[in-house]
């Protein structure tokens, strides 16, 4: 009995995952209410609210559940034992932008975080949640560059907080701009492409190297 009830819940959480995604898709997610999600997924507003704080959580679970494919490759990146970090991202990369390009669902979803979500005062638990989502990637990313450098793939003069920045935003832009104008290049088609344009950017861009000053500095302070 408790089992059906653990299934049941599941269910319940499910389908209003899936009507929220839909709701959002189709009119944004400022513009859609609860009462929205509960009508589509054939629920009470009481059954939403047993599952999920507020409109902000429901967005998050959605967005989590795009994650969760790609943690294991993730993980592998920021592990000091892996021999391959920079191959383990380069792979989770081109994995990304495959799911993104062909399956509906994840299309759906990013579509939604990078082009449907208005960051109004009554989205401000999840303006804040994503803050935290985008620090935390910063972070993973140093890490992987930091076992790059360590495995003599990237120059040991890398500036990895800056470089982990730039990253993240080309990728998020090239998401960004593909999901708008996806005419503009073959996302699918030319993923592994882009994510060596963006390899070489770390490995080559002289702007993303410690300064002589601060590179004179540290070697000071050497024992």
């Amino acid at each position: 009995m408790v089992r059906r009830t653990k299934e049941e819940a599941q269910e319940t959480r499910s389908a209003i995952l899936e009507a929220a995604e839909r709701a959002f898709y189709e009119r944004g997610v400022a513009r859609t209410t609860l009462a929205d999600i509960a009508t589509l997924a054939g629920v009470t507003r009481g059954a939403i609210y047993w599952h999920f704080s507020n409109k902000a959580d429901v967005v998050q679970a959605m967005l989590d559940s795009l994650h969760e494919p790609l943690d294991a490759l993730a993980e592998a990146c920021e592990n000091q034992d892996e021999v391959d970090p920079l191959g383990c991202m380069r792979k989770l990369l081109i994995h990304l932008f495959h799911q993104v390009a062909i399956d509906p669902k994840t299309r759906r979803i990013n579509e939604i975080l990078f082009h449907k979500c208005e960051f109004t005062d009554e989205m401000c638990d999840l303006r804040r949640q994503r803050q935290v989502a985008m620090i935390d990637c910063n972070t993973r990313i140093e890490l992987t560059l930091s076992n790059a450098i360590h495995r003599q793939q990237l120059p040991k003069t890398l500036d990895v907080r800056r470089a982990a920045i730039c990253f993240h935003a080309y990728i998020d832009g090239l998401l960004g701009q593909w999901l708008l104008v996806p005419d503009s290049f073959e996302l699918h088609k030319e993923a592994e492409s882009w994510v060596d344009v963006g390899l070489d950017m770390l490995r080559l861009n002289p702007g993303l190297r410690t300064s002589d000053k601060t590179e004179s500095e540290s070697s000071s302070l050497q024992p």
